[in-house]
């Protein structure tokens, strides 16, 4: 503290002529911005946790607002000075990623300032496009997006939510695509052993509030189940024999790799 109210920072530069607000935080590509959320998505939140929207109504509500990201200072080489201080010569920005319950790396995006500051404190705030934000996340290997992390519950983009953002597309839930619907069919089709195939919502998909309340998707959990319904009288080596060859099929169509973010699959005869 030795050098609080000095003429220089613990680098030995000069507090004076230096600009503390332009290009800090959100200063600099948002000039007018108050921090707070844009109306739009802040009504779509609230309408899904209050369970009167559904997650694609959140998505559709992403386009075009500012989001802030955090960013926070890490040291990478620092020094004693003359003076017996501790100064930091060289900082690198990082930007936090969070890992999900199932071990997936995100990237935890805030609507407003505050919400940003009640999940870290220390963290830096800076504002972009929420495209930019999705194609960030993207280049840092980050498979989700987390919508206000402190919030109860926090709202989870899935991969291709977060795609459809980044390109600036609209979205559809796997589970409600008929695209999927069809690649599901086709890959069962002509297929011996397989009588249907079908999908429908899976059971991860549904965010849930600190009392209980289960809300339409937001989750992290399985997003899509395939229901495979089986010629009775099968033996297990001719199950598995007729999955393993219906995976590979649906391996096949390309549609499930861009619209799906996890899947799984249950047999009935």
């Amino acid at each position: 503290m030795r050098s609080a109210g000095g003429a220089e920072d613990t680098g030995g530069q000069a507090w004076e002529g230096r600009n503390l607000g332009e290009g800090t935080s959100h200063t600099h590509l948002f000039p007018d911005d108050d921090g707070a959320s844009a109306p739009a998505i802040a009504s779509a939140l609230a309408a899904w946790r209050g369970g009167h929207a559904t997650e694609a109504a959140v998505v559709a509500a992403l386009p075009g607002i500012r989001v802030f990201v955090p960013i926070v200072a890490e040291v990478s080489h620092s020094q004693i000075t003359e003076h017996g201080l501790v100064s930091d010569k060289e900082a690198d920005m990082a930007l936090v990623s969070v890992r999900t319950a199932d071990g997936r790396k995100a990237l935890p995006v805030f609507t407003a300032v505050g919400e940003l500051s009640a999940w870290n404190s220390e963290a830096r705030p800076v504002a972009v496009d929420i495209r930019k934000a999705a194609l960030s996340a993207v280049q840092d290997g980050s498979d989700l997006l987390v919508v206000n992390p402190a919030a109860d519950p926090a709202f989870v983009v899935r991969r291709p939510a977060m795609w459809c953002v980044a390109k600036d597309t609209p979205w559809t839930p796997s589970y409600a695509d008929l695209t999927v619907d069809d690649a599901v069919l086709r890959a069962a089709l002509g297929m011996e052993n397989i009588v249907s195939a079908r999908t429908e919502p899976g059971p991860g998909i549904h965010g849930r509030r600190s009392d209980g309340a289960v809300l339409d998707g937001g989750a992290t959990g399985p997003e899509l189940v395939i229901v495979v319904q089986l010629t009775p009288g099968l033996t297990q080596e001719m199950v598995q024999a007729t999955i393993d060859r219906y995976q590979q099929k649906l391996a096949t169509e390309p549609i499930m790799a861009e619209n799906v973010d996890s899947l799984g699959l249950r047999l009935t005869v």
